[in-house]
């Protein structure tokens, strides 16, 4: 009897220990399948393109991820070129580009959109031994012409009569062009067609066109490689997004004032992107496809765009789609991208309340 006792005690306990394994390989088995749930569900998503926005982007990610740690966000410097064509091919989920998509573009890939994140400035930058503390006055005429090759030297008489008092040296100017597809070159030989009838009916204006070839020219990738190549060579001059000031004000380089549509010189400053701005928002359509150059105003600014996300509305996955649009919409947030902290110090000016009504309504179609 004694034994009969034992043999079931040793019984009940061999049956304890098996539901307890089994219980615990069910728990095991239930956080691996929670921890698989939550692998499946993060998300990657590829920002490529614009060299003047990559510095925003790169700002912004540390900060967006560490609330989101479930989206990966890798950014890449690139040039709008680039940006434009990879994230029309689906290779990147977001193409930065200081350019809109063109009608021809958008007639054949009509499921992209064109949002504008923010407003950028671009400067006109040069290397002038013992003139680069001053402001040299340019105009677009006379940029075209240093561009097409018709003004070789910097004491021309047609910068010297925009800048009377100033010893302007008699040497070779260096213009430095872009050799990326770049919406830094979209905007600034936007600028030149805009205010020479010339350049416009000669050269028009894009992310790549069919540059002059002026003796002593340069080509440079990027906005980093226009910082390096003008800081290298004295007398140059080169189109650089305000992004870099950093860049070029540690290199030392001059900032030129710029005539604008009203024939006024003015600074790139945030009063007078602001300026400018205010006069061609109420014109934004809403598909946002807007240049915002040579914009009329005494003191507007005569280079300054919206900095675009070029995405597919159609995404491969609800996840990607979802993600997609929570980060646009935090980057145009008032308290989120747009805020001054992340701004400021890259000098970009937040969008206009109407155009952030814009832009959330086209991120509201990414599905």
């Amino acid at each position: 009897m004694l034994a009969h006792l034992k043999s079931a005690s040793v019984s009940r306990r061999r049956f304890v220990l098996r539901c307890g394994a089994f219980a615990l390989g069910l728990a095991v088995a239930s956080a691996f399948c929670a921890r698989a749930t939550l692998a499946a569900q993060d998300v990657n998503i590829l920002e490529t393109g614009s060299s003047l926005l990559y510095p925003l982007f790169n700002v912004w990610v540390p900060v967006y991820t560490k609330a989101h740690p479930e989206v990966r966000i890798t950014t890449q410097s690139t040039g709008s070129g680039t940006g434009m064509s990879q994230s029309i091919a689906g290779i990147a989920q977001i193409g930065a580009s200081d350019a809109f998509l063109s009608p021809a573009i958008m007639r054949m890939h009509s499921d992209m959109l064109n949002i504008p994140l923010a407003i950028s400035t671009q400067m006109i930058n040069y290397n002038l031994p013992g003139l680069n503390s001053r402001h040299i006055r340019l105009s677009g005429p006379v940029l075209a012409g240093i561009y097409d090759g018709s003004i070789r030297n910097w004491n021309d008489g047609q910068i010297a009569a925009m800048n009377p008092g100033v010893r302007l040296p008699n040497h070779a100017i260096i213009p430095i062009h872009r050799t990326d597809g770049s919406g830094d070159t979209f905007i600034f030989t936007q600028y030149l067609a805009f205010s020479t009838p010339s350049w416009a009916n000669k050269y028009s204006y894009g992310t790549t066109i069919s540059w002059a070839p002026v003796s002593g020219g340069l080509g440079a990738e990027g906005n980093p490689g226009m910082v390096t190549a003008c800081q290298d060579n004295a007398y140059s001059i080169a189109y650089i997004g305000s992004s870099y000031k950093a860049g070029t004000d540690k290199a030392g380089l001059g900032i030129a004032e710029l005539k604008n549509h009203d024939g006024n010189f003015v600074l790139a400053t945030p009063k007078t992107a602001a300026d400018a701005a205010a006069e061609m928002v109420a014109k934004t359509p809403p598909d946002e496809r807007l240049s915002l150059i040579f914009a009329p105003g005494a003191d507007s600014y005569p280079i300054i765009n919206y900095e675009y996300a070029l995405v597919k509305s159609d995404q491969p996955s609800e996840e990607v789609a979802s993600a997609l649009r929570a980060l646009l919409n935090w980057s145009i947030s008032s308290t989120g991208g747009n805020a001054p902290r992340f701004l400021d110090p890259l000098h970009f000016s937040p969008l206009p309340a109407s155009v952030v009504k814009l832009s959330a309504a086209q991120i509201a179609k990414i599905h």
